[in-house]
């Protein structure tokens, strides 16, 4: 059996409905049995490498599709929509997730990487074909799961031979950048954890570059590159998504979501939130609740 078959066993044996995190640090798997509705969510740094089924994401401008055999790489937290778009009872859509780990990512570049020299991507967001080494060392993390009692002494290792297969793989250069402290990446980390953390704030330019060590221009440009959108579209996704989220649960206090996400102008709230999912808020709302309840309250990612 080779690697991606017997990963893609291990996985539909272990996974539950959605995304399913596991005895193993930083390892989850995902399960589902049929398409979904394009969702907006938050992808954090992270490896996804699919084994079943497919899937689109789209963040801002790019669109992306990857399917069995590929692997998508988030470098930092960014607002996405996400619809699968090939899943079967009988051949469900199932993706391993390793939640990359700066201070692993770190270690191994200054032990071991060479300097990478293939370019570094400029979007956040990357898919590339996984290799047979890749898979085989998937295979290896997720067999943990079968031997419980290895798990605390191997999980750490075969957690670092995957990330090596990355930082040695096609997009290297992007995933060392995540634990290069003095990277562009890092930097830009320090202005999106403030915006995640304080979307419903009104934001300043010139104290977003200060907290990435940048110039104001230096950091619009390499904010605009990696997440493919500025920081005020970056800020407007993430209070649309919460608010989406919380209108899915009561969609009838559109007002009150409206100002608990920052808007003070509910009409421009409405607006927007038309603009960016295709529909006012309190349809869209009811729409997609009805969704959530089809698939048993189950979130797709």
């Amino acid at each position: 059996m080779d690697a991606l078959l017997r990963l893609r066993s291990l996985i539909a044996r272990h996974a539950g409905d959605g995304m399913t995190p596991t005895a193993v640090p930083h390892l989850s798997l995902v399960a589902a049995t049929s398409p979904s509705e394009p969702v907006g969510d938050m992808v954090e740094p992270a490896l996804a490498l699919v084994v079943q089924g497919a899937k689109r994401t789209v963040l801002a401008d790019r669109e992306f599709r990857y399917g069995a055999g590929d692997y998508l790489v988030a470098s930092v937290g960014l607002p996405v929509t996400g619809a699968i778009t090939r899943a079967t009872p009988s051949e469900p859509f199932l993706v391993l997730v390793l939640h990359l780990d700066p201070a692993t990512i770190a270690g191994l570049v200054l032990q071991t990487a060479p300097e990478p020299a293939a370019p570094v991507s400029d979007c956040g967001l990357v898919v590339s074909r996984a290799g047979p080494a890749m898979l085989d060392a998937g295979t290896r993390l997720v067999e943990l799961l079968d031997h419980p009692r290895d798990a605390a002494a191997l999980a750490p290792l075969y957690e670092r031979e995957l990330v090596w297969r990355l930082l040695t793989g096609e997009q290297g250069a992007m995933v060392r950048q995540i634990g290069v402290a003095g990277s562009h990446l890092n930097h830009l980390g320090h202005a999106i954890g403030w915006l995640r953390a304080h979307y419903r704030e009104p934001m300043r330019i010139d104290e977003l570059a200060a907290l990435s060590a940048m110039s104001p221009r230096s950091f619009h440009r390499h904010f605009r590159a990696v997440t493919r959108m500025t920081p005020l579209d970056y800020q407007k996704r993430l209070r649309l998504n919460e608010a989406r989220a919380r209108l899915t649960a009561d969609p009838h206090d559109v007002a009150g979501v409206a100002y608990a996400v920052g808007y003070d102008n509910p009409s421009q709230f409405s607006r927007e939130y038309r603009r960016m999912f295709g529909a006012p808020p309190s349809r869209d709302a009811t729409r997609t609740r009805k969704l959530s309840l089809a698939h048993g309250g189950r979130r797709f990612r």
